[in-house]
């Protein structure tokens, strides 16, 4: 009976342990939940876990060297690069990370699209002269640069934001690619960042936009796009500073205004887009009393075209653009050649007992003189390239542009004078005896070929080499210097210019 007891007693006391025990025991756990395919918006796409928003993220790994410049890969058209001395770098090197996010989600008015992408780069700079024998570096990829020569590198860099924006029911909210843009943007078949003949926002620019789809590949946009920095060459006050004076904006009043009519289908893309751009200057003097010139609103038109499929190969293309421009210079001679708005470059000469050759080329939206009101630049330019491919591994592409600047008879008069006496451009010289010939006007012509190799998908090597020719219109000698290049005192003959770059480039797109 005790033996009996014992047993019973040991088993109640089991099963209350065991009840207390399930008691405690958690709830079972939710299931896992795995990140899946988003198979709506082609591949690369994942549902973020937990969501009915599919996200995509992406970029790129490269490294420049581009041969003969200053930048990487702008124009050697002024400042060092334009110098043509020991202070024109025999190469500048960059690397860059890009890294961008995509996301979608399906509501009942369409999809909502996020788009945002930003790069991180390292660039190497050039150093400066100080016009005494020192030099001071200046760093471009730094966020505090060594204050002597031989300091050594830094390990900083800079952040860009290209593109930060909301798509939404046929809006684009943010900073994307400009409408008033070509397809290929301002790379028709190159690498060279620097091409006129067009606008290249590849850096983004601030808009809200609305695109209506008519069925077929064909969509119209209409825009109001952010002009300060990217879309401003200068309002030039003739009254203040150099040879070309001094820019003058007062503060922004209006958007820039445009319309894009675009064409895509099987056999290639047509565009036609039309910009409208105010210019808002300040004042003739340091203050409100001295007065200021009206609003010069100025325009730009484009055409593009680009044809795929051409009988010489697969994949082969021909993209060509054209464009003119009235007080708008920016939408020929684009922020990224901005080096072409403000030439000054340095060569040789063959006239006896003067120094050296320069060549000069400004083209703002508009200059005015005191009292006066502004007279607008016109402009206008094309570019184009033909890409072949030789086979899935290699391809080469042709490409060029071009671009003319012409001052109309009052901006001339106020740059050069009247009958050879007076002017901004002669009074910058010491009265400009020795100018023969007095002419603002310029033309910018560009070539270049490129070859790529991807040896495998997603990587790709290429060499780049680009030729520019500077047709400008002044002639005769000045006296004149820039310390800050080693330029001395002395006279240089007015002449046309010829320069040249080549860039190197790895890039591994994931």
């Amino acid at each position: 009976m005790n033996l009996k007891s014992l047993i019973l007693g040991s088993t109640a006391a089991l099963v209350a342990v065991g009840g207390a025990q399930a008691a405690d025991l958690p709830v079972k756990a939710k299931a896992v939940e795995y990140v899946k395919v988003c198979s709506l918006y082609g591949p690369g796409f994942y549902y973020i876990p937990g969501t009915d928003t599919c996200i995509k993220l992406g970029g790129y790994v490269r490294a420049d060297v581009v041969v003969n410049g200053n930048s990487v890969y702008g124009a050697n058209y002024n400042g060092a690069s334009g110098a043509n001395n020991r202070f024109t770098n025999g190469y500048t090197w960059r690397s860059r990370e890009d890294f961008n996010i995509d996301t979608r989600t399906a509501t009942e008015y369409g999809v909502v699209r996020t788009y945002f992408d930003a790069v991180f780069t390292w660039t190497s700079d050039t150093y400066a002269g100080q016009g005494n024998g020192s030099t001071v570096y200046s760093a471009i990829g730094s966020s505090s640069a060594p204050n002597n020569a031989g300091s050594g590198n830094v390990a900083a860099g800079t952040v860009g934001v290209y593109y930060a924006f909301i798509q939404f029911a046929g809006f684009t909210m943010g900073k994307a690619v400009s409408q008033f843009a070509a397809p290929w943007n301002g790379y028709p078949g190159n690498n060279y960042d620097a091409l006129v003949g067009g606008v290249n926002t590849t850096n983004g620019i601030n808009q809200f936009t609305y695109t209506a789809q008519f069925g077929n590949g064909v969509s119209l946009a209409l825009s109001a796009q952010d002009q300060v920095a990217y879309m401003q060459a200068g309002v030039n006050n003739l009254g203040v500073g150099g040879a070309y004076g001094s820019s003058d904006y007062a503060g922004t009043i209006a958007p820039d205004f445009v319309a894009s009519l675009k064409v895509d289908q099987a056999w290639g893309i047509f565009q036609a887009s039309v910009a409208a751009h105010d210019n808002h200057a300040a004042y003739y003097g340091g203050t409100e009393l001295t007065g200021h010139p009206d609003d010069k609103w100025g325009w730009a038109g484009a055409l593009a075209l680009s044809i795929k499929n051409i009988p010489t190969g697969p994949g082969d293309t021909i993209n060509i653009q054209g464009v003119y421009t009235d007080g708008a210079t920016r939408y020929n001679i684009q922020e990224l050649a901005s080096q072409a708005s403000s030439i000054a470059i340095f060569g040789g000469s063959s006239l006896p007992g003067v120094y050296g050759s320069v060549g000069f080329g400004t083209a703002p939206d508009t200059v005015f003189g005191p009292g006066g009101q502004q007279q607008s630049i016109k402009t206008w330019g094309m570019r184009g390239a033909y890409t072949h491919n030789w086979d899935p591994y290699w391809n080469t592409s042709l490409y060029g542009a071009f671009a003319a600047v012409s001052y109309n008879d009052a901006a001339k008069s106020l740059i050069c004078g009247v009958g050879g006496v007076g002017g901004s451009f002669r009074a910058a010289f010491a009265g400009g005896a020795g100018v023969t010939a007095c002419n603002p006007d310029y033309n910018i012509a560009q070539i270049g070929v490129i070859t790529r190799w991807t040896p495998v998908k997603n990587l790709t090597f290429s060499a780049d080499v680009t030729y520019s020719h500077l047709d400008q219109k002044y002639a005769g000698i000045i006296t004149t210097s820039s310390t800050a290049i080693g330029k001395p005192t002395a006279t240089y003959e007015l002449k046309d210019q010829d320069t040249v770059q080549m860039l190197f480039r790895a890039q591994r797109n994931w």
